[in-house]
């Protein structure tokens, strides 16, 4: 909804507040608010009915060409209204403001209709209450219409949940050839583990075989034993 006639500052969508209406919960419905000029443009959302509703935030600026959303809550209501009805309104004020305003100092008169040649323009809303089941309707509505698709939307349907199908497929076996990959890594990262092992015990074991070695032939070799004498007849005496 545009707020107004021709030359507005912003547009509002959606052009009602619409809220699921259940007793003793909350109910919300956000709404997006365009800045439609190379102003800035401040707002402020009021309403008829300021202890029923929370909205944040009311009160904004807008850059150039940018948009908010604004999100109205209703609070929890103890009794249903008469038929559903509701007549609540929500009044959207917004006004060109200097660059660089910042939102906390707007001055007090600043949608106001006071103070000169200043555009003031206002978008009145409705609040509109919808019972629970109507959430219900809207997807069976929204299901009948996708099943009544014409042949040729159906088919696109499915070539694109073949190609989705078949890009699945792809990416699996893929991820199978990066596992065995890894898996692959991992075992030749542990055969230099274990030849690295197996060499410094084979090194430690001769180390200890050669200093057995150097050991037994530095040792002293036992002394010669004295000769058997009595094997040796005695000289005769001499004369």
């Amino acid at each position: 909804m545009t707020a107004g006639g021709g030359n507005q500052l912003i547009s509002v969508h959606p052009d009602e507040l619409k809220f699921i209406f259940e007793l003793e919960k909350q109910s919300f419905c956000d709404l997006k608010v365009a800045n439609n000029t190379e102003h800035h443009v401040a707002f402020k959302v009021k309403t008829t009915s300021p202890k029923k509703y929370f909205v944040r935030p009311n009160t904004g600026v807008i850059q150039p060409w940018d948009s908010c959303v604004i999100r109205v809550t209703l609070q929890a209501q103890r009794e249903l209204p008469p038929d559903m009805q509701c007549k609540d309104k929500f009044l959207l004020q917004s006004t060109i403001v200097p660059p660089h305003t910042d939102v906390d100092e707007l001055p007090a008169e600043t949608f106001t209709k006071e103070g000169g040649d200043k555009t003031l323009q206002e978008c009145k809303l409705r609040v509109v209450y919808l019972p629970p089941s109507s959430t219900a309707g809207n997807s069976e509505d929204e299901a009948l219409r996708s099943t009544s698709q014409s042949p040729d939307a159906n088919n696109s349907v499915l070539e694109r949940l073949r190609d989705e199908r078949d890009l699945a497929v792809r990416q699996t076996q893929q991820l199978q050839q990066e596992l065995d990959l890894l898996k692959r890594r991992k075992y030749r990262k542990s055969d230099p583990g274990f030849s690295l092992m197996f060499a410094f015990v084979v090194g430690l074991i001769g180390i200890m075989v050669g200093f057995l070695l150097n050991l037994s032939l530095t040792s002293p070799s036992p002394s010669p034993s004295p000769p058997d004498l009595s094997l040796t007849p005695p000289s005769p005496p001499t004369e």
